[in-house]
């Protein structure tokens, strides 16, 4: 193998004044099969930046001639491919913060945790794998793009999709606002997905429908005996989340007490299950997403402002649909795709009307019009008397398909007669949607026996299109 041919080591340039944390941090890098320069100041640090490429910078957040604030600016405007991390003082949350939102790729506090050290580490390299191999970053961007969870081609979700990338070069928390069904959860998974993380649990958590008094269990585990019906030691979501992405969907439901506890676990990246006497640290990024303000929140006193500035270091906002009707047409597809009805058209005029419509339930509430437009559609196509729209000018009734109105007034059946014979209902008592179905599987069943099991005829004979008739037996589980 020729000396070209061989993979060059990750470079990692460590800034700090104290020599002794310069040396500990050199060991431990060197030990991790990585090349360490060590740099005391921020002019020394510009100098080797000069001349070596790096795959991580690691600085103190004090220094001799200036902060580590500066020299995280410069890098993020100099050298953007190189993810800068800093080491901040024990306690100093806030400049952790501050560092994170200045584009710092994550931190590490004093005393530093050797363990957690390694874990940055790994990620920022992992995150630079691909610059390492030599793929064009573009390219890797286009790829990203197009196997995107995020569905639509307008201006609002290109510049959506833009920012996730920069999102995902950092390990800074994460807040998702937008409207329900504005696609939170998908817009977090795309973080974790394209992170350095994506190989690791992505865990999401609905805040609000936990109850209170299971909360701390839920989240930081339990040891076996903590309270009664604790048969066993078992894990919570921080640990099942470690090395990965934890999703705290609805946070502003989280009760005030639990809040304190949740902000201690993110500062100090450590978690002491119920009944323990010992803390375990763990390994995750967190992203919050709410329907809610979170501000009015706080100042409702109903949410810690320590915890929402610790939460709200990068704000993504999801724009309501109503916003990019011009994504409808390829949201359809991809719904009704995911639906396996890709042989069900939507006609121009029903696209028209979706196109015009509000969407006060956003996307989700698309996926509810589809589903059942899919179950009415005759001929494989979607017409606008298919959909139901709450809120818009009422649609014309259809015509009932197995009735006709003769000169008397009288309605009479055209359709050949089912049986005489009673039909099964379930034991008194029982809800109505249960009688209801009851009675309708039994005369789906009646049609496929009368017809030999022949789809198409017992659709005709039951007055209803052959793909209302497959939706109704699928949902019915009726056995042929």
């Amino acid at each position: 193998m020729t000396q070209s041919a061989v993979t060059p080591c990750p470079r990692i340039l460590v800034v700090d004044d104290e020599a002794h944390l310069r040396e500990l941090l050199e060991i431990t890098l060197i030990k991790m099969g990585l090349d360490v320069d060590s740099a005391e100041s921020i002019a020394q640090a510009r100098s080797y930046l000069t001349k070596k490429s790096y795959s991580l910078v690691l600085t103190d957040m004090r220094l001799p001639d200036g902060s580590g604030m500066d020299l995280v600016a410069e890098v993020n405007s100099n050298y953007k491919s190189i993810p800068i991390a800093v080491i901040t003082a024990f306690g100093s949350a806030n400049n952790a913060v501050v560092a994170l939102k200045a584009g710092a790729f994550d931190y590490v506090s004093k005393p530093v945790a050797l363990d957690q050290l390694r874990k940055l580490v790994r990620s920022a390299l992992e995150m630079n794998e691909v610059a390492i191999k030599g793929v064009p970053v573009a390219e890797e961007t286009a790829q990203a793009a197009s196997a995107s969870f995020l569905i639509g081609r307008s201006e609002r979700m290109q510049a959506v999709r833009a920012q996730i990338a920069r999102l995902a070069r950092s390990m800074a928390p994460v807040i998702i606002t937008g409207e329900s069904g504005s696609g939170k959860e998908l817009a977090a998974r795309e973080i974790h997905s394209r992170s350095a993380r994506a190989k690791q649990p992505f865990i999401a958590v609905n805040c609000g429908a936990i109850p209170e008094t299971l909360m701390e269990a839920e989240f930081f585990g339990y040891r076996k005996g903590a309270f009664t019906g604790a048969v066993d030691d078992r894990e919570g979501f921080f640990q099942a989340a470690n090395g990965g992405t934890l999703m705290l969907d609805e946070v502003a439901d989280l009760p005030l007490a639990m809040q304190v506890k949740l902000l201690r676990a993110i500062q100090e990246r450590s978690i002491r299950k119920v009944g323990a006497t010992t803390e375990e640290l763990v390994d995750v990024r967190i992203v919050s997403a709410t329907h809610q303000n979170l501000s009015q929140c706080v100042a409702e006193g109903r949410f810690r402002q320590d915890l929402y500035y610790r939460l709200n270091v990068i704000e993504l906002r999801l724009p309501p649909l109503r916003e990019r009707l011009e994504d409808i047409e390829d949201l359809s597809t991809a719904i009704l795709s995911k639906l396996n009805c890709k042989d069900i058209a939507i006609s121009p005029d029903a696209l028209h009307a979706l196109a015009t419509y509000s969407f006060p339930g956003n996307v989700r509430e698309l996926e509810n019009i589809l589903e059942r437009a899919v179950a009415f559609a005759d001929d494989f196509c979607i017409e606008v008397d298919d959909l139901v729209l709450h809120g818009s000018q009422k649609l014309p009734e259809r015509p009932p398909q197995n009735e006709a109105v003769v000169d008397s007034g009288k309605s009479i059946n055209l359709r050949a007669k089912i049986g005489e014979e009673g039909f099964f209902c379930p034991p008194f008592p029982c809800s109505l949607p249960e009688f209801l179905d009851s009675i309708e599987a039994e005369m789906i069943r009646r049609a496929l026996q009368q017809t030999g099991n022949n789809r198409t005829q017992a659709a005709e004979l039951l007055g209803v299109s052959f793909r209302q008739l497959r939706y109704q037996i699928q949902k019915l589980k009726i056995q042929e």
